[in-house]
């Protein structure tokens, strides 16, 4: 619960991450919950309780002409920063023979295969599916059971020797393992003596890469077919990637550029009073009142409000900067580029009409979501960008200054936009139901880290 505990460490902090660093924004993670207690979670696709009804998606309406703040005339209360002819680097890392390797590697451990031989026994990088009963003088303790808990020994998981300790154990074999918690370990327990009671129900093995597993479990026939695709895959990501971190870049840097001259005081109350309702949210799901929920966290209402003032004022000023470019650039929420993006947002969550998705993330989210990658896209598409590979050399440029592509083709890599007008596109979009999917209450366990879903805990 301490992580979704008041969230200037959550909520908050997610909007930082999202919008100054990934080039998404409020309207994504934080702006989801701008929605009233009985309506679904983030991303579920279901109202509370009831099941959503489809019909045949038709073409859509704009989502409508509103504003993302309450004043007209944002040049009162924002001197906005540069954001045409932004200097950008798009910075493309460069895939070597290991990441292709390491990924297979990935793939391999990601089809581990259960050992049915009899003589079979564990080793070290195998899954494990166990039952453990830890006691200390005879007498079992809280976290220190489980049963039917998955790990992988040698991930580290578990204090020192348990892991170690299933280490050649056959399928169906109980051994006992003594042992003794860190000194440094934190709870009651450390420094004290222990004894783990395993019994080894199944295990997993990655098989080995051959052509054989490929030709099995591919669409290729050879390694070096396999290998290509590998490759291919992790270049496009590679690509995402860069595209993702320079619409994060240009972000930042008007953002950074702008100043605030002073925030709407009617748009301050309006976020200030989300924020209470997020934590309010959270209060009951662990059953109690935000105020003693506060209180249950060290927390003081001083510092609460703080939280509230400082997640408001970020969010206000997200939206002023994206309200003053459109307004100087004549863009509208109503405008064709916005409505495609519009529809782009309710194919990617599945909303078969507008009204859909606005009942899921409410219309404020969905507004805000729209102008801040239409935004990002007309930042992006009058950027001046330069090409790079991850050691820092101009990708293609010869000695005269010229890139392969110029001097192929007449096209520079070297452009205003260049083709980046969709590298908004993926940001706020996909983090406009963004939530870290924990549960209120989740508790560490003795044998290591949390795993409240297997009814046990791990330990560190």
């Amino acid at each position: 619960m301490r992580k979704k505990m008041i969230l200037a460490a959550a909520v908050l902090g997610m909007t930082l991450t999202v919008s100054a660093c990934s080039g998404s924004s409020a309207a994504g993670s934080a702006q989801e919950e701008n929605r009233t207690e009985g309506e679904e979670t983030a991303g579920s696709g279901e109202a509370s309780g009831e099941e959503k009804k489809t019909e045949p998606a038709e073409a859509q309406e704009p989502a409508g002409a509103s504003r993302l703040v309450s004043v007209e005339d944002t040049g009162k209360y924002l001197t906005l920063g540069q954001y045409k002819g932004l200097e950008l680097e798009r910075t493309v890392q460069e895939i070597t023979d290991e990441d292709v390797e390491l990924r297979i590697q990935t793939e391999m451990e990601n089809h581990r295969e259960e050992v049915t031989a009899s003589d079979g026994a564990v080793e070290m990088g195998d899954q494990v599916t166990i039952n453990y009963v830890g006691t200390i003088d005879g007498e079992t303790f809280d976290g220190g059971t489980a049963n039917n808990f998955d790990l992988v020994v040698g991930d580290g998981g578990f204090i020192d020797g348990f892991e170690d300790g299933i280490v050649g154990m056959k399928k169906g074999e109980t051994r006992d393992l003594p042992l003794t918690f860190p000194e440094n370990y934190v709870s009651t327990l450390a420094g004290k003596d222990v004894n783990f009671q395993i019994t080894l129900q199944a295990f997993r093995r990655a098989p080995e890469f051959s052509e054989e597993w490929v030709k099995k479990n591919t669409d290729y026939e050879t390694e070096e077919e396999y290998r290509a695709s590998i490759r291919t895959q992790l270049e496009e990501e590679a690509k995402e990637t860069a595209e993702t971190s320079l619409t994060s870049n240009a972000w930042n840097m008007v953002w950074t550029s702008s100043e605030v001259i002073e925030y709407p005081q009617k748009d301050i109350d309006n976020f200030i009073n989300q924020y209470k309702k997020i934590n309010e949210l959270y209060a009951a799901q662990a059953g109690m009142s935000l105020e003693e929920l506060i209180e249950a966290q060290g927390y003081t209402q001083e510092n609460f409000d703080k939280d509230c003032q400082q997640y408001a004022e970020y969010v206000v000023k997200q939206n002023l900067i994206v309200q003053a470019i459109m307004d100087a650039e004549g863009i509208s929420l109503d405008d064709p580029e916005c409505l495609e993006i519009q529809n782009r947002m309710m194919e990617q969550y599945g909303a078969t009409d507008l009204a859909d998705l606005i009942d899921t993330y409410g219309q404020e989210s969905v507004d805000q979501s729209i102008g801040l990658i239409r935004v990002e896209n007309f930042i992006m598409e009058n950027a001046v960008i330069t090409d790079m590979v991850a050691n820092g050399d101009m990708v293609g440029v010869d000695e005269n200054g010229v890139t392969g592509d110029e001097a192929d083709n007449g096209t520079p890599e070297t452009d205003a936009g260049n083709g980046a007008a969709e590298a908004g596109d993926g940001t706020a979009e996909e983090n406009i139901a963004e939530d870290d999917g924990e549960e209120p209450g989740a508790a560490e366990n003795a044998a290591g880290e949390t795993a409240a879903e297997d009814g046990g805990t791990e330990t560190e």
